[in-house]
């Protein structure tokens, strides 16, 4: 038996793994807490999903799904394991699921339809057809698919049933949007990275447990259980803050105007023309009455319609 075959076959947890997956969990949670922050009116609304912490969200999820791409060749390498993959899967397709209808109902107007879980499964049953292929083809696939959305995205593909493969120009609000693509890209680096380690051995002095008071990754072998708990506990922690220190007041309306002209000048627009788009926005919000509903994310499928009709509108009557 050559030195390579040999390092194939080593096994055990590698525990800086589970440590690493961990820190991307606590990450998680500190971009989600800033959400909440924000929904409860102690920080800006916009705050989220601008600037520097779309990026950090955007790390946060190519982060778990370059693990989950690593650890899928890492389980199957010497061939697929039918019933270990089944159970992964279906719990993690089962929570992704969960998290849809629980969001459905509680935030109508943002619920999730593809996020980080359903991204992970449907990942993971396109990783099976890599496992076998050399990491040259797993990497330059995955540079395609994190080109695709850039060349081929299209207005067709803005409806709830085709947005979640990632050519859509307007996808429907979601709180949770991760799709298919650009997404897979980073599900595929992980897996040809460790296409090129693992059969090297360069993982080897990193297969033992990690310590038991590594909390990190305590959470990291537990990260289903951790996705699944932690908003809920946030949530809970900042409305027991909102009694006893309720946030200011916010004027809504003088939000939504400062929110839409920083992310109207984002699209490299003029002053002028994003005030009077916003103005216009505002306006027929008002009329359609779908304004209160948009601010509280709560607006249902035909509001979000009437929403995407407005802002067209307006779009077309300040060019």
């Amino acid at each position: 038996m050559n030195e390579a075959t040999a390092t194939v076959t080593k096994s055990g947890r590698i525990g800086f793994l589970d440590t690493w997956r961990g820190i991307a969990l606590i990450a998680m949670a500190s971009y989600h807490f800033t959400w909440d922050l924000a929904m409860f009116g102690y920080i800006p609304p916009e705050t989220p999903t601008e600037g520097l912490w779309r990026l950090y969200a955007r790390a946060i999820a190519s982060s778990f799904l370059f693990l989950a791409g690593f650890s899928l060749f890492l389980a199957h390498r010497k061939g697929i394991n039918w019933p270990a993959f089944g159970k992964r899967f279906a719990m993690v397709a089962g929570a992704a699921l969960l998290i849809s209808v629980a969001t459905f109902f509680a935030v109508p107007g943002g619920w999730i339809f593809f996020g980080i879980l359903h991204n992970i499964a449907v990942a993971s049953l396109i990783g099976l057809i890599f496992l076998r292929l050399p990491a040259v083809v797993t990497l330059a696939v995955a540079v395609l698919a994190f080109l695709a959305p850039i060349y081929f995205s299209s207005d067709a593909f803005n409806s709830i049933w085709l947005s979640w493969i990632g050519f859509a120009t307007a996808p429907p609000r979601s709180n949770d949007y991760v799709p298919v693509l650009p997404f897979l890209a980073p599900f595929l680096v992980g897996l040809g990275v460790a296409q090129i380690a693992v059969p090297r051995g360069w993982l080897d002095r990193y297969r033992k447990p990690s310590g038991k008071r590594n909390l990190l990754a305590f959470f990291g072998r537990h990260s289903l259980s951790f996705y699944l708990i932690h908003q809920p506990v946030l949530i809970a922690l900042v409305y027991l803050g909102s009694i006893t220190f309720p946030p200011p007041p916010v004027d809504q309306v003088e939000a939504y105007k400062k929110s839409c002209e920083a992310s109207c000048m984002q699209t490299q627009n003029n002053l002028d023309l994003c005030q009077s788009f916003c103005g216009c926005t505002l306006e027929k919000l008002h009329s359609e009455n779908v304004f209160d509903a948009m601010i509280a994310n709560t607006a249902s499928i035909e509001q979000q319609s009437k929403i995407r009709d407005v802002a067209a509108q307006c779009s077309a009557e300040v060019q």
